[in-house]
């Protein structure tokens, strides 16, 4: 490792704060995917701000079919919540698939989110259930909040305090895991709602997360794992590497679509 600057914020103001005014700063919670890049010497903060001991990013509130979760609540506490899997048991079951018990213990939603990695889990997640990004200073819907690979709308020292959404009427997700790091090779969330069906791809996308419209269209006229099978997948905009070619991927679309219509 070389030299940081590390600084515990007591407050979101104080981290914010704090960050405005390193140069080359980071916030850092759980820190399974910044202190691994670190070590990778592919990130080389001079500060990092510590947000593990603000308690108002931390907690979740169910009022109803409203779902917030402060942006510092981590996987496991996610996975095991009985509120939420009380009107969405899809992001329960999301949030137990992530990594080992090491990462589901540290990780955070937020984290998660604020990150944007293309094999996440949770992007998928606040694209289907059509979530809105809470800040420090702003509401973003979730379909304006990722805009690529490691890429979001988050500006400067802007920092998630935690993420809204109205539970669905049904929603599932289904991932094909890569053996070694749990990370998606290729992921689907879909979710009905007032608002209609949302189907959210992540692990495939060159671009990052994306919404899948013709598997939308097809559920929204027959909500059936079959419904999706004839939806049309473009091998052309999806990753190729040397876990699975983008034919492949465009194949694991459907195959974890039809998974995760049947698991909701």
């Amino acid at each position: 490792m070389y030299a940081t600057n590390y600084h515990r914020a007591s407050s979101v103001d104080e981290a914010v704060k704090l960050l405005s005014n390193a140069d080359e700063g980071k916030y850092v919670s759980g820190g399974m995917t910044l202190i691994a890049t670190m070590k990778q010497r592919l990130a080389s903060p001079g500060d990092l701000v510590d947000l593990r001991h603000i308690p108002s990013l931390k907690g979740i509130r169910v009022d109803g079919r409203r779902v917030t979760i402060g942006a510092a609540t981590t996987h496991a506490e996610v996975a095991s919540s009985a509120a939420i899997h009380a009107v969405c048991p899809a992001l329960c079951e999301l949030a137990g698939m992530i990594g080992d018990p090491h990462v589901r213990h540290m990780g955070t939603i937020g984290g998660s989110v604020a990150n944007n990695d293309p094999a996440a889990d949770y992007p998928s997640a606040m694209l289907a259930l059509n979530a809105t990004i809470v800040t420090d200073r702003r509401q973003i819907a979730a379909d304006d909040f990722f805009r690529g690979l490691f890429e979001t709308a988050l500006e400067g020292a802007e920092l998630i305090t935690s993420i809204a959404f109205d539970a669905p009427e049904k929603a599932g997700y289904a991932k094909f895991p890569n053996p070694a790091s749990r990370y998606a090779m290729t992921g689907v969330f879909v979710a009905k709602g007032a608002g209609g069906v949302r189907v959210a791809v992540t692990g495939a996308g060159a671009d990052g997360v994306f919404r899948q419209s013709d598997m939308e269209q097809a559920l929204a006229a027959n909500w059936s794992p079959d419904a999706v099978a004839g939806a049309t997948v473009d091998p052309s905009s999806l990753l190729s590497d040397l876990h699975a070619t983008a034919e492949y991927r465009a194949n694991l679309i459907k195959v974890m679509a039809k998974r995760a219509v049947a698991a909701a």
